[in-house]
């Protein structure tokens, strides 16, 4: 038997022993979570059975509440050993199948000469031996752990709460472990999983994104440990494992910060509800909860509230690639560009300062089809306050102030003759509840007169109560404050604000009058552009007071380079206590703010220089090196892109000869990707509307081929149509492009959406066309041919 087989057989030895005593553990744990359950059902069921209740005097009072505090706290002891077992299990249950995948031997500084190097397995969770002292599996995430992915054999260095641990590795070993069975063992250098990663990316894509700790590279390795940086900013390329690394970084974050950070800390902004669909596996495969998920048009949407409906940004991002003939398209692209850059948040700084002095709008406050109190009065009301107050300071006086002249109105309104007729329409239930409240208040002593006043009176104030609760309820929350009027007034004909030009720097009189009118023409319908939301939200915080997430600890911001100056700084200013990992690609900026600068070279203001690190991702895992270096030569600088070496078909460019038969051809492609054994294919169109043109025609020769939409929320593998902004952060085993004609992709502008629609494919990309080609694949850019 050779030496390798020989170890081999040692290693298999070792999973059987660990897999058998896993097994053990599991149904001992699960039958004493059985058990536990039990317990805490019966105590709930009969916990007012077990506690002497008894209020009769002091002593008893006291004994009644040591017996409901004994009783709770044995309740709660129940429910936490059962939670902590639960986790136990879960634990248990993702390490049986694989136990560990790595294996690294240390020989610490210091240990006496020719002592036997430590072995240290890693996996998915903690494994402790039965004394409970030595770990048998060290969760991935643990200190020691890091060199695994830093290092290869030869002097290390780890860091510990204790502080630096150095020594010398002297072996490293990957394993694929799959029921209780070892696939593959080999031993490697530096380069961590470039076999193991191999075997993985050459399988099908999920229809969930995979969590491969296993296959976590150096440069991820940097993103997922770096507890330092206040802003973390990761520009990678497509498939270079930004997702995966950063979901990787929350489950590190909670194990290393456990007990003092908590997953409702954490905040993820995804690109689409689909999108977190397609993630939501990867924490909990990773022992974790899930994080707080939601795209930041949700996150608008609750702000803006019912003051307007918010225009979905792919519903923007429809305009911008299909209105380009259209009348007032120019502007609307001009109004864009001004409302997502820092300059406009100046603008709606200097234009709040003024409304301080004057401008403020409010809504009367109605009641009965009447003005109960006049917008002019509490206008009134709110500049004779001190104006060296900050507005929203000026404003809970304002609110003090309209409460207690509705408590003075509510008694005015008590005569009134519909509280007369509201009162003979009350049931005898309230007569009785009037007449032994007034007896409990020691209002009557013998039938009389004034009896029957106070009887009124009280019913009355009741009935008047009740109807100005509403009113009351409306004031609290600010609501008399008219917020879509205010906005509007910042478009008005000859409003300026902060600029003698008139308007934005940059913007001619002209110009920003023709995006005043594009606006407010929009926002009269009760439409909110995209592009306005989020100054609109600002402003509101401005004048109302910030409604900040102290709690919250991390931002996690994917597609990052979608968001827009403004956009940064608004988040910055609602989670002042956060740290912020950015994580994004700027060869994939396809939004129209986007513009020509980096969003990501200005957001250095936002932290101070030494609390803000930049990691970049060049190598790009996904694809096969032929799609690689096909997507690459697409964009400027796309050959410091570097390709994972694994092999694949070249990309095909598909022609078709007559008119009116790309849907033919790309139905018989995908019947052909079908036979292949692909699982996941995507056909991917430039727009959702040629998306459902496309998906209607496919239909009838496609069995099982679905329409991927905006609001389509789950992500599961088979055949789809579908946007290519929609596609986003998602792989597919093969890639369609439905039509990459210089008819559909010409402009400069939809050069980054086309790369992105091409780096969505993993193992097959193919491309159709009528007529002439696209541009972006022209000789200039390599040989495409």
């Amino acid at each position: 038997m050779s030496i390798i087989d020989k170890e081999r057989e040692q290693e298999q030895a070792r999973v059987d022993r660990l897999t058998s005593m896993i097994k053990q553990r599991i149904g001992y744990l699960r039958e004493r979570t059985g058990g536990i359950h039990g317990e805490i059902v019966d105590i709930r069921r009969d916990f007012w059975e077990d506690v002497t209740v008894n209020f009769e005097d002091s002593a008893e009072t006291a004994e009644t509440y040591a017996s409901m505090k004994q009783q709770a706290e044995l309740l709660s002891e129940r429910e936490r050993s059962h939670r902590h077992m639960k986790e136990q299990l879960a634990t248990l249950e993702r390490l049986q199948a694989s136990p560990y995948f790595g294996r690294i031997d240390l020989v610490e500084e210091g240990a006496p000469a020719g002592s036997e190097p430590d072995q240290i397995y890693l996996g998915v969770g903690s494994l402790l031996d039965e004394s409970g002292e030595q770990y048998l599996i060290y969760d991935w995430r643990a200190p020691v752990s890091s060199l695994y992915y830093d290092y290869g054999p030869g002097p290390v260095v780890y860091k510990t709460p204790e502080g630096e641990v150095r020594g010398e590795m002297t072996l490293k070993r990957q394993f694929m472990i799959r029921g209780g069975v070892i696939k593959s063992m080999f031993d490697t250098g530096v380069t961590i999983g470039d076999e193991l990663l191999q075997e993985v990316l050459g399988k099908g894509s999920d229809a969930a994104m995979k969590s491969i700790v296993a296959t976590i590279q150096q440069e991820q390795n940097r993103i997922i440990r770096n507890d330092r940086a206040k802003l973390l900013i990761v520009q990678g390329a497509a498939g270079s494992g930004k997702t995966s690394a950063a979901l990787q970084r929350v489950a590190y974050l909670l194990y290393r910060f456990r007990g003092t950070l908590s997953a409702d800390q954490i905040v993820l902004f995804s690109p689409n509800p689909m999108f977190n669909s397609y993630i939501s596996t990867v924490l909990p495969e990773l022992g974790e909860k899930n994080m707080n998920q939601t795209t930041y048009l949700q996150y608008l949407e609750h702000r803006v509230g019912r003051d307007f409906e918010v225009e979905d940004p792919f519903v923007q991002m429809e305009y911008t690639l299909t209105a380009t003939g259209e009348a007032g398209y120019e502007t609307r692209m001009l109004g864009i560009q001004a409302k997502s850059s820092a300059a406009y948040m100046d603008l709606i700084d200097a234009y709040a300062s003024r409304l301080g002095h004057r401008g403020l709008l409010f809504k009367s406050i109605m009641f009965r089809g009447r003005p109960l109190i006049t917008a002019s009065a509490i206008a009134e009301q709110f500049y004779q306050l001190d104006r060296g107050v900050t507005i929203p300071n000026r404003l809970r006086m304002l609110r003090t102030w309209l409460l207690k002249e509705l408590t003075r109105l509510s008694k005015l309104e008590r005569k009134k003759k519909w509280v007369m007729d509201a009162i003979e329409l009350l049931d005898n239930e309230a007569y009785t509840i009037a007449y032994q409240e007034l007896r409990r208040k020691n209002k009557f002593t013998e039938q009389s007169h004034d009896d029957y006043e106070s009887e009124r009176e009280f019913l009355a104030a009741g009935v008047v109560q009740e109807r100005f609760k509403k009113l009351r309820s409306r004031v609290k929350r600010g609501l008399f404050l008219d917020m879509p009027g205010i906005y509007k007034a910042l478009y008005e004909p000859g409003h300026v604000e902060g600029n003698p030009v008139g308007g934005p720097a940059g913007f001619t009189a002209g110009e920003w009058e023709a995006v005043q009118a594009d606006t407010l023409g929009r926002l009269e319908q009760g439409l909110m552009p995209y592009e306005d939301a989020t100054p609109y939200c600002y402003l509101k915080e401005k004048l109302e007071g910030f409604h900040t997430h102290t709690t919250v600890k991390y931002v996690f911001v994917d597609e990052a380079q979608d968001y827009s100056e403004f956009q940064y700084r608004y988040l910055r200013r609602i989670f002042p206590n956060s740290r912020m990992t950015l994580l994004g690609d700027f060869n994939q900026s396809i939004f129209a703010h986007s513009g020509t600068g980096e969003i990501f070279h200005t957001l250095n203001e936002l932290f101070e220089p030494e609390e803000t690190e930049r990691i970049t991702l060049l190598r790009s895992y996904r694809s096969t090196k032929q799609i690689v270096e096909f997507a690459a030569r697409i964009i400027d600088g796309g050959e410091r892109i570097e390709p994972f070496n694994r092999n694949g078909e070249e990309p095909t460019i598909n022609r078709a000869e007559r008119p009116g038969a790309l849907p033919t051809l790309i139905a018989d492609k995908l019947r052909e990707l079908s036979a292949s054994g692909f699982e996941s294919v995507a056909v991917i169109c430039k727009t959702a509307e040629e998306s459902k043109i496309l998906y209607a025609k496919l239909a009838d020769q496609t069995q099982g081929i679905r329409l991927i939409e905006k609001e389509t929320v789950t992500f599961e593998k088979g055949k789809v149509v579908i946007p290519a902004y929609l596609a986003k952060g998602v792989e597919f085993d093969a890639v369609v492009i439905a039509d990459a004609s210089a008819r559909v992709y010409s402009r400069e502008s939809e050069r980054k959406l086309f790369y992105t629609a091409c780096t969505r494919a993993m193992h097959e990309l193919h491309l159709f066309h009528e007529g002439e080609l696209t541009p972006f694949l022209d000789t200039r850019s390599g040989d495409f041919s």
